[in-house]
């Protein structure tokens, strides 16, 4: 069923319609709370926050054609919220250990990148995840933040300028 027929079902209180309309992007949900989170639990219950927010306000949406930014939105802010209510604490045991039978250097540099990730400034981490871990266009960034197109543009050149900074070099190419 089209997206727009969904939407509007929904708004009228049809649960098997926004059930349909998240199940069409239930792995986009899943890696975008996935990115945030790091933790296959807390992504689950990010998504189960936004779709109980969903439910009880589909009737605000003004524009049934931005469900789907509508939604991603939601879903950043209750991944942001766990993430505030853990504090950023890691528990020891979900630390995982390298094992020495995979790519040493490459389970390296992926540690590597997510320090120095963690060594960027919130905003600057959210658009490069969402651009570079999750390949959304700039367009699509600015709509899910809320921010100018202009902004995601720069926090993107600067996060990656940073970046290439903690690497030690400046021949990394940016989009």
């Amino acid at each position: 069923m089209e997206e727009t027929v969904l939407v509007k079902k929904a708004k009228l209180g049809d649960k098997d319609a926004l059930v349909q309309l998240i199940m069409n992007q239930k792995n986009d949900y899943y890696r975008l709370a996935y990115v945030y989170l790091k933790n296959n639990e807390d992504a689950l219950d990010a998504m189960e926050d936004m779709i109980l927010i969903l439910y009880e306000n589909i009737y605000t949406l003004k524009k049934n054609s931005a469900f789907y930014s509508w939604s991603k939105t939601i879903l950043i802010n209750c991944c942001k919220r766990i993430l505030r209510e853990q504090k950023r604490t890691v528990p020891l045991e979900t630390v995982k250990e390298l094992s020495y039978e995979g790519d040493f250097e490459e389970k390296n540099n992926e540690m590597l990148l997510e320090k120095y990730l963690s060594e960027l400034d919130e905003r600057h981490q959210e658009v490069i995840k969402l651009r570079y871990l999750l390949d959304l266009d700039y367009k699509t960034i600015a709509v899910i933040l809320k921010v100018p197109l202009g902004t995601i543009k720069s926090r993107i050149y600067y996060g990656i300028s940073r970046l290439q900074e903690k690497f030690g070099g400046d021949d990394l190419e940016q989009d």
